[in-house]
């Protein structure tokens, strides 16, 4: 496993991580979520990421319990605050009230006494950036929180925030999590760009495009598979892509790799890319999607894929 650091920070990451959404505590059995998780940790995996609002903190409870087991030294582990967890008017958002009451409940869930990093994880149009980050920057300072993340924000709305954190000397934003694959590209324009400027992290989900990026969907859907399960996930698959894919596995084929590894290696091609966080249902999966730390493409590969996705 390779790590990097991310963005501006000294902390390490690996290539590589581990994310709990749709997965641990609900789509998954606890025992393949348990396996998955040692399975990652002790093939080099030491980041981890999961958020409140997967299955209402159950997601937190089966990570928290399985990683007990390692020193707490030893990993990374990120949790997200923003979504909807009751139904009283201040249950959602990034109000001081709702982030300080949520932190507190993740770290319970999670059994730990401080997370690596707390993510925003939406845009909070009712809540001033201010209040926000000064919520965040007073966890930091209290040792609970230690770096301060946003997930699907845009390049304006982090502007703001690192202008508002500029102005009153609060801890910045050093990460930022959003989808970016093959087929979704959108922080290629303005979001690397600034985060190559200010020291801001990619840390990417849905690297595999739910799994299209696999090859599993070449021929049909599998019954036991989350499209199956999920029609938005299913509605996504369509006939353009399965034939991009088709070709793209003929060179990883030339590779003599996996196309999946092709596609989180084209990810981390990305030098402001520090992570490319993966699901797993299964340990098998784990040990496949870390063979891709490490590959280098040439640019001739890179040319390759280029034209295909073109």
């Amino acid at each position: 496993m390779k790590y990097r650091r991310l963005g501006g920070t000294g902390l390490k990451v690996s290539e590589i991580s581990l994310g709990s959404w749709l997965t641990y505590g609900g789509y998954v059995e606890r025992d393949n979520a348990v396996k998955a998780i040692e399975t990652a940790y002790d093939l080099g995996v030491n980041f981890f990421d999961t958020a409140n609002v997967y299955e209402k903190g159950a997601a937190e409870k089966v990570l928290g319990e399985t990683l007990r087991n390692y020193p707490r030294e030893s990993y990374v582990l990120a949790t997200k605050v923003f979504g909807e967890m009751g139904t009283g008017p201040n249950d959602r958002g990034l109000s001081r009230k709702h982030i300080t009451e949520q932190c507190h409940a993740s770290l319970k869930r999670l059994g730990v006494e401080y997370v690596d990093i707390m993510y925003c994880h939406r845009f909070d149009t009712e809540t001033p950036i201010e209040e926000t980050l000064r919520a965040l920057d007073d966890l930091v300072r209290q040792g609970k929180v230690y770096y301060v993340g946003v997930s699907e924000w845009t390049a304006a709305q982090m502007t703001e925030a690192l202008a508002v954190a500029d102005r009153y000397l609060l801890d910045h934003i050093v990460v930022n999590q959003p989808i970016y694959n093959m087929f979704e590209r959108y922080i290629e324009k303005e979001i690397i760009p600034l985060g190559e400027r200010r020291g801001i992290g990619q840390v990417v989900f849905s690297p595999l495009a739910q799994g299209l990026l696999t090859g599993k969907y070449n021929t049909d859907i599998p019954e036991d598979s989350r499209a199956a399960k999920l029609d938005r996930l299913k509605k996504a698959i369509t006939e353009e892509k399965i034939d991009k894919v088709r070709q793209l596995s003929g060179v990883a084929s030339e590779l003599n790799i996996s196309v999946g590894n092709l596609a989180l290696a084209w990810i981390l091609r990305q030098p402001n890319v520090a992570s490319a966080l993966v699901g797993a249902s299964r340990p098998e999966q784990v040990e496949e999607s870390v063979k891709a730390s490490g590959i280098e493409l040439t640019e001739d590969t890179l040319k390759q894929v280029e034209a295909i996705l073109s």
